[in-house]
């Protein structure tokens, strides 16, 4: 059960962050006998799976690096991440009772909303700086983290579960303040757009 629990955990968030990765991670790991995946996740381990996980890790990866697309990304991933994570969060758990499933799907569903709320609000963050060097250096940190995650995830769950729940303690304390860091740093920049522009007409 420790197992199960800390794969669908570990699915479930790093499809908030990096949904490709997580899956070409889980099926190559799969793939290759170093973990066995439920009867419900074998899908994840098929060639034509891992191929277009491969893919889509690859673009991904690229876009990320972007300033201003990779919010972009992000805006169009809240409607593909957070449904992936509840659904691999309830496959994790194998043919177990629907209830349970259930309560499996939406714990995933939230903690891969949680962990991708608090991904592009930082970058939403970050991209108001006008130099690209911190967007691209979070984004390859961004990719480390979900790799060794995922290490944690598969072969050490208990250290893994333990610092979910750091995460979630630190995503609740962080999540309204990156809100307001957002908002505030939008209505600045507009403020100053709008004071250019009275500048210029005036001119």
């Amino acid at each position: 059960m420790l197992e199960s629990l800390s794969l669908a955990a570990g699915l479930s968030w790093g499809s908030g962050l990096r949904l490709y990765l997580t899956v070409l991670l889980a099926g190559v790991f799969e793939r290759l006998g170093f973990i066995h995946l439920p009867d419900t996740l074998s899908a994840l381990s098929s060639p034509w799976v891992i191929g277009a996980a491969a893919v889509l890790t690859l673009t991904e990866f690229l876009a990320d690096k972007i300033p201003a697309f990779d919010s972009l990304w992000d805006a169009v991933h809240t409607f593909i991440r957070i449904p992936a994570g509840a659904v691999l969060a309830a496959g994790a758990l194998g043919h177990a009772d629907p209830a349970l499933l259930s309560v499996a799907a939406l714990a995933g569903g939230t903690l891969a909303g949680t962990a991708h709320l608090a991904k592009a609000g930082t970058r939403a963050l970050i991209n108001l700086s006008p130099e690209p060097v911190s967007n691209v250096v979070t984004s390859t940190a961004e990719d480390g983290l979900v790799f060794g995650g995922m290490l944690l995830a598969l072969f050490v769950p208990l250290v893994f579960l333990v610092l979910m729940v750091g995460f979630l303690m630190l995503a609740g304390w962080a999540l309204p303040r990156l809100w307001r860091g957002v908002q505030g740093g939008f209505r600045g920049m507009a403020t100053h757009m709008v004071s250019r522009f009275a500048r210029s007409r005036h001119d």
